[in-house]
């Protein structure tokens, strides 16, 4: 089961700059590690992250087999109207995962 933390405030007022943080909890296994046998152990990594604010994107980022695992983002939004921010992660098989929160903007 894969975990997906978020913190974004509930409230703000019109124009707020908001810090917006997302986390996944994911190997993100590189491809060039080695196994107990001397085996290379599979790429699996998230390749695409990106965050929508009522279906427009406000945020996006390319992963790499450099990146940690469960990578964790913090980034800067404007609250400009009360809506739904849709957090969307997506790996290089094209799995997806993806979590919502409401903001009211006042």
């Amino acid at each position: 089961m894969t975990t997906i933390r978020l913190s974004v405030p509930d409230t703000a007022t019109r124009d707020e700059i908001i810090e917006i943080k997302a986390m996944i909890q994911h190997e993100m296994e590189s491809g060039y590690r080695l196994d107990m046998r001397g085996k290379y152990i599979p790429r699996d990594i998230i390749t695409l992250f990106e965050c929508f604010f009522e279906d427009e994107l406000v945020f996006s980022s390319d992963f790499h087999p450099g990146i940690a695992a469960n990578p964790f983002l913090t980034f800067y939004a404007r609250a400009t109207a009360s809506g739904t921010f849709r957090f969307k992660w997506t790996d290089q098989n094209g799995n997806e995962w993806s979590d919502m929160t409401d903001i009211t903007v006042t």
